[in-house]
């Protein structure tokens, strides 16, 4: 079974980019920048895009709650990291 977020980067061809991909239905890409993920957001649809719009915005809600998450538990580890 896939998770239902997933990060991913191209940094060959954007650098400053991220994309949170959610696997389940419906599924999207939502593309930003990695600086300001709350900002600039594109949501690429890969399912037909729900018409509605309270539902998208708790998905690009639990997005970025997953993305807070991975960026808080890898700043953890850098720190524990140094500490050692």
């Amino acid at each position: 079974m896939l998770p239902k977020f997933l990060l991913a980067d191209n940094s060959q061809q954007a650098p400053d980019t991220i994309y949170v991909v959610h696997n389940e239905n419906p599924r999207f890409i939502i593309e930003s920048d990695i600086d300001d993920f709350w900002s600039n957001q594109h949501i690429h649809w890969i399912d037909e895009e729900p018409q509605n719009e309270e539902f998208v915005a708790q998905l690009v809600e639990e997005a970025e709650e997953f993305l807070e998450i991975e960026f808080s538990q890898e700043f953890d580890e850098d720190e524990e990291e140094e500490e050692e």
